[in-house]
């Protein structure tokens, strides 16, 4: 028997929709696994035990010969997670049994089983879990409820990353912070002023070493957020280590006390690694989507809406989305030095 789950987004999305690999991997021990995703996401699925076979769509294989092979592998079921055009076509074609996806009116014909997007959170996983894990229940008798993602990361990988941290300067013993400081997009960025106000107060702590989430053509901006930091926090600063490759920020994430900075794929990653996160949410998100498996002590996050929820009365997303500059601007950083100083009480060494 085969089965095959389809989420050809985000890293953060394909992560997410892992969980469902560990659900399936238990109610059928003997079944090929497989996933179907983009390539520059495997990082987050490399050694997973629970799933036997990645499947690359975009870049490795034309869409025609992809719904071909996808047809001839015969599967049993298909959870489609993505839910597409294109994905519900590679469903539909597929022949299998169990052709499972969200509830959109463009795909709706192409499946058996389909499952509405918008829910309402039952536990603390959050919706973006459990509106997953509804997708296993045709095929799964009593499935969870919700399942927490997992990062599997290899002895080898630790140590050569503990070097790298060691080599550089760091001092293990320090509280030490991953800073992700640039979201996907500027919507999605908390403003470097404001950052480095936060950063200031994560820097007062003693004993206190910060790393940053970025890549080579990002230094600049880094080097711009640092500028507006006071000397105490640029001191705390090791802007050289960084990961080179995602598998390398992983390692790199796994010895840190925390990660703290925009909401997004990082912060979703070092959740899988058991990493405590304080998140900050762009105003034009709607939080419960993501907020997953918050507890106000290890997983924290900071929208607007929390401070000032008379700015969201009435407000639809097109409208959000239109002033979110405007929005960030009235995030003041002073806004979450509660939350933050609570958070960093809690999990600093």
């Amino acid at each position: 028997m085969k089965i095959l789950v389809i989420q050809q987004k985000m890293i953060g999305d394909v992560l997410t929709s892992s969980i469902l690999f560990e659900a399936l991997r238990k109610a059928y021990p003997e079944a090929q696994l497989h996933y179907l995703i983009y390539p520059h996401t495997k990082a987050v699925v490399e050694n997973n035990p629970f799933i036997d076979k990645l499947i690359f769509g975009k870049n490795t294989l034309p869409f025609y010969k992809l719904v071909k092979q996808i047809k001839i592998e015969n599967y049993y079921a298909i959870i489609d997670a993505y839910s597409t055009v294109k994905t519900s076509i590679i469903t539909s074609f597929s022949g299998a049994n169990y052709k499972i996806g969200f509830d959109k009116k463009y795909t709706r014909p192409f499946y058996t089983h389909v499952f509405n997007r918008t829910i309402e959170a039952k536990t603390n996983a959050g919706a973006a879990i459990e509106k997953r894990m509804r997708l296993v229940t045709p095929i799964i008798k009593d499935a969870p409820l919700q399942l927490k993602p997992k990062i599997f990361l290899t002895e080898t990988e630790r140590e050569k990353a503990k070097a790298k941290l060691v080599e550089g300067g760091v001092n293990i013993s320090d509280s030490l912070y991953m800073i992700g400081a640039l979201g996907s997009s500027a919507k999605k960025t908390y403003p470097l002023p404001y950052l480095a106000r936060v950063l200031d107060q994560i820097a007062a702590k003693e004993n206190t070493s910060i790393l940053f989430n970025y890549i080579p053509s990002q230094r600049e901006e880094i080097n711009t957020l640092i500028g507006h930091c006071n000397t105490q926090t640029r001191q705390k600063v090791y802007l050289d280590i960084y990961g080179e490759s995602l598998r390398e920020f992983l390692a790199l994430t796994s010895f840190c006390d925390a990660i703290i900075g925009n909401e997004g794929g990082a912060i979703n990653m070092a959740k899988a690694l058991n990493i405590p996160s304080f998140a900050i949410f762009s105003p034009a998100l709607n939080k419960a989507n993501w907020n997953i498996f918050e507890d106000g002590k290890h997983n924290v996050s900071v929208h607007l809406k929390d401070f000032s929820p008379e700015l969201f009365t009435d407000k639809d997303q097109e409208y959000l989305h239109k002033n979110v500059f405007e929005l960030y601007d009235k995030f003041l950083p002073t806004l979450m030095e509660k939350p933050l100083h609570h958070f960093l009480k809690i999990n600093a060494k």
